[in-house]
């Protein structure tokens, strides 16, 4: 009974996440490449009669891109999402969604004009029932059908150029395990040809800005999903871990003692299918994740590959990635160097910012560490820490763009790998998103971090502080200036009062002589009157 009750809740909101919209899924929308649905709220697509948005012509960047992908109209994501949808809606002020219906991030309230600020917590720092609630909302995700998305099983050229449409139902959790899938997968070349050096989410400048949105929508996704307005990701501070220390059952599952490379039984995640990990399969194929359940969850911590990930990240491995001035460099890609996010992403050292293909270390030696479901890129979502993981990684970014206050213009605007550049559109996010427009604070976007409040108030000490210090060395001087100046502001007024008495008898004196004038003097006044 109380999940039929919450499963008609879902109908009760609007959604703005996602891939494809359920009502843009039809061969009439995909043949006239138009994504434009009414809003609930007036029936007008995308809300206009409210003014909410319009449907407009999408209009994409024309930079030039890098040499890392060397086709072009082979891969249904290049030019996203003109392969499918020429015309979206287009939403003004602060409404958003795929049909406007939504709230721009950091806005709320029912004309989006209530601003917000959320906080992102330590996991270690919720409370019992604020954690409980967290893994509750995971289990009711993974349980709930999205109501508003599907994702294709196909390719558009397998859906006979949209007259054929290929789409499947899945559950909120797994939509967002889908398009982490989605954005990473390899071009399907025809035959058995594919193309492994892609990734319009990984490898690039468009790496922290993609993960920021998916944790935003993720976390919009489970705020409508229960109602839980003020619902934040928590996040894991795995600086200096010896171990996986939110792998117990409390948290995001034990050990199985029967077997190390499954969860505990007492786990939440126990019983958790996982989809979109047979690569080889969907390649051989050339077909698409089509969010079949592929077997249990599977993670092993700390049997990795230690010659290629030694250790965890450090606190100093995490400040030397915050002092790199550079947000991208050189080709730009998992190769360049002296790049912040090369760095933080974990394909050039945290020691020396040189690229090193041998290695794995900080955002990627998490996901090695982990030795499981996690550790392959295409299906690492399917992890519940993938959340709590990236809301760290996150925190990092945001602290690097508090540290040194980039202009948006730092976001390179042209050759960068396909799909990075500052304006392309991000996939495969309907309503579209630019990598650019998630190149700035996280407080501009509605939230922020538990920590790095902690280290405003740090940083303010520590701006005061050195004058605080300076005030107590002089001190003694000043006590002392103090009561040198008050004696000698009481001889000086003394003085003056000695002065001022002396002055005052003497002009009693003068009041009391005769006023004398000469004859000579008064009529030489009588003599100016006249004239």
């Amino acid at each position: 009974m109380l999940l039929a009750a919450l499963y008609c809740l879902l109908w009760s909101f609007q959604t703005s996440t996602g891939h494809f919209p359920r009502a843009c899924a039809s061969s009439k929308s995909l043949m006239e490449k138009e994504c434009c649905p009414p809003w609930r709220g007036d029936g007008s697509p995308c809300g206009q009669l409210s003014g909410r948005g319009a449907c407009q012509d999408i209009v994409l960047s024309n930079a030039p891109l890098g040499p890392q992908f060397p086709f072009t109209g082979v891969d249904d994501r290049e030019s996203w999402p003109s392969v499918f949808y020429n015309r979206t809606c287009q939403c003004f002020g602060n409404f958003m969604g795929f049909n406007c219906g939504n709230c721009r991030f950091g806005f709320w309230g029912p004309n989006c004009t209530e601003k917000r600020l959320l906080v992102r917590k330590n996991i270690f720092d919720l409370s019992v029932p604020e954690k409980n609630k967290f893994l509750a909302y995971l289990t009711l995700a993974k349980h709930t059908t999205s109501p508003d998305y599907v994702i294709p099983t196909g390719t558009y050229g397998q859906m006979n150029n949209g007259s054929n449409p290929k789409f499947n139902d899945i559950n909120i959790y797994d939509l967002f395990v889908w398009m982490h899938y989605y954005v990473s997968r390899d071009t399907l070349l025809g035959g058995s040809q594919v193309w492994r050096d892609i990734d319009f989410a990984h490898e690039a400048p468009g790496f922290l800005p993609w993960h920021r949105l998916f944790l935003l929508l993720w976390e919009q996704e489970i705020q409508k999903l229960t109602g839980d307005e003020n619902f934040t990701i928590p996040y894991w501070d795995w600086r200096d871990a010896k171990s996986c220390d939110i792998c117990t059952d409390e948290y995001m599952g034990g050990r199985n003692p029967a077997n190390p490379n499954l969860l505990s039984p007492a786990s939440f995640f126990s019983s958790w299918q996982i989809i979109c990990t047979r690569l080889e399969e969907y390649n051989s194929q050339q077909v698409l994740c089509d969010g079949t359940p592929e077997g249990p969850l599977l993670r092993n911590p700390g049997n990795h590959d230690k010659a290629r990930t030694p250790r965890l990240p450090s606190s100093a491995d995490v400040e030397f990635c915050l002092s790199l001035t550079q947000y991208e460099s050189d080709s730009m890609d998992k190769a360049a160097n002296f790049s912040f996010r090369n760095t933080l992403e974990g394909f050039a050292s945290p020691l020396t910012g040189i690229a090193d293909a041998s290695q794995s270390s900080m955002h990627n030696a998490l996901h090695i560490y982990m030795n499981g479901t996690m550790s392959q890129v295409q299906g690492s979502a399917n992890d519940p820490i993938f959340l709590l993981h990236h809301a760290f990684v996150d925190s990092i970014f945001e602290q690097w763009l508090r540290r040194h206050h980039p202009l948006q213009e730092v976001y390179p605007e042209a050759n960068a790998p396909i799909g990075h550049n500052r304006e392309s559109y991000m996939v495969p996010f309907i309503p579209l998103y630019r990598n650019g427009d998630f190149f700035i604070s996280s407080r501009d976007l509605g939230y922020d971090y538990s920590n790095l409040q902690e280290s405003d108030r740090d940083i303010f000490q520590d701006y005061t502080k050195p004058y605080l210090e300076q005030a107590s060395r002089i001190w003694p001087w000043l006590i002392g200036a103090a009561v040198v100046g008050s004696v000698l502001t009481a001889v000086l007024g003394g003085l003056t009062s000695l002065f001022c008495h002396h002055q005052e008898r003497k002009r009693l004196h003068e009041e009391k002589q005769p006023l004398l004038m000469e004859k000579e003097d008064y009529h030489s006044l009588l003599y100016q009157t006249h004239l």
